[in-house]
């Protein structure tokens, strides 16, 4: 069976391209966020995997679950996952249309775990230094771990920059087991 993201792939690309098109790309991400969260309750994908409704009712209950008026792309795109019993992809569809929508902005998310909380000015050094290593505008999402007992992990996309003590203890216990 092909892996969900290359099954996936196709749709976001089609979904962002519609996106472009209607010149909404900022505005139809929360609202494909919002049908992925929908698919990751329990009852709604209860409700929505029953036999007994039809395609269209799928089709009809989630976009009426999503609450705004989704925009006739969005509409098209939920028609078209429940005729091809493929909805559940949508949250690796959001997932891959944010990954596009940052790549056409040229930002990438930037997750920075510390050992204590950072003041701004912290924050603002440490991006400055880490713009000379990525060339893209980073959106940093900061997060507290006191398990790394001192220094910052940065996780760029799939690039990990670990300068945390806790990384420097292991690498110790490796060398000195080895």
């Amino acid at each position: 069976m092909a892996e969900i993201s290359t099954v996936a792939r196709p749709y976001a690309e089609a979904l962002f391209a519609a996106a472009q098109g209607a010149k909404s790309t900022e505005a139809w991400q929360p609202l494909i966020e919002r049908l992925a969260a929908l698919l990751d309750n329990p009852q709604v994908s209860e409700l929505v995997t029953n036999p007994k409704l039809e395609s269209g009712q799928v089709a009809d209950l989630v976009a009426g679950l999503a609450g705004d008026q989704l925009p006739d792309g969005l509409r098209n795109l939920v028609s078209l996952l429940v005729d091809n019993d493929r909805l559940a992809l949508l949250p690796e569809i959001a997932h891959q249309y944010h990954d596009l929508k940052n790549q056409a902005e040229g930002v990438a998310d930037c997750l920075v775990e510390s050992a204590f909380p950072l003041e701004p000015p912290q924050l603002t050094s440490l991006l400055a230094a880490l713009a000379r290593r990525f060339p893209l505008k980073l959106k940093p999402q900061v997060r507290v771990d006191s398990s790394l007992i001192g220094g910052v992990r940065v996780t760029v996309g799939d690039q990990v920059l670990d300068t945390t003590v806790r990384a420097r203890l292991d690498q110790m216990r490796t060398v000195l087991s080895a």
